[in-house]
């Protein structure tokens, strides 16, 4: 991918589809080959491998501000979301409009949750990316691609199942592990998408 305007746009572009959609599905419980895990598994860590190519690519300032600018998305996204669910319904939407609720209108306590293991996994993963960078000198891009989103998606899980399920699941600790297993399994997987993209990134 090379170093231009147009890229960063796209990039961005499919971080911030991946986020909201996660947000809007999270709240869906899912047996994934026999591990217990919210829907937002298949398309949250598609997020750090985004966050990886911007480092990569154009550097840690603009990976952080891409961190930023999805907390101000998804307060902006919960903001028009609340009010869509609070404008009066015609008589004959009714149906829509409770359903839309229910799948949209997600609790304050789900909201929390992903905003605060969000907030604090995407900043850990731009740290500990550049830092492994620094330390191999540029080499092992492969290194600091897992380490950090393995890494990042285990602090994310922790938190984000911790609030968002605790007293409402029967084991929180077993879908921490199953949905940390599956994100790891995901991480080592995007690894050749991560170098395919990187590929020309000075030009």
């Amino acid at each position: 991918m090379n170093k231009n305007n147009r890229n960063l746009i796209i990039i961005n572009c499919v971080f911030i589809c991946s986020l909201l959609i996660a947000n809007i599905v999270a709240g869906k419980v899912v047996n994934l080959f026999g591990f217990i895990v919210p829907a937002a598994v298949t398309t949250y860590p598609i997020t750090f491998l985004c966050t990886d190519v911007i480092s990569e690519i154009w550097g840690k300032k603009e990976a952080n501000l891409t961190v930023k600018i999805g907390i101000f998305i998804q307060l902006f996204s919960l903001i028009l979301i609340a009010i869509a669910i609070a404008l009066p319904s015609a008589d004959f939407s009714i149906d829509y409009a409770n359903n839309l609720k229910l799948v949209l209108g997600q609790n304050i306590r789900m909201v929390i949750a992903s905003l605060i293991a969000y907030i604090v996994a995407q900043t850990n993963d731009v740290f500990i990316f550049h830092k492994l960078k620094e330390l191999n000198k540029g080499k092992h891009k492969w290194i600091r691609n897992n380490v950090s989103t393995m890494t990042s998606q285990l602090i994310d899980t922790a938190i984000f199942i911790t609030i968002a399920f605790y007293g409402t699941v029967p084991n929180v600790l077993i879908m921490v592990i199953s949905q940390y297993v599956v994100k790891v399994i995901l991480a080592l997987l995007d690894t050749p998408f991560f170098y395919l993209l990187t590929i020309n990134k000075d030009k």
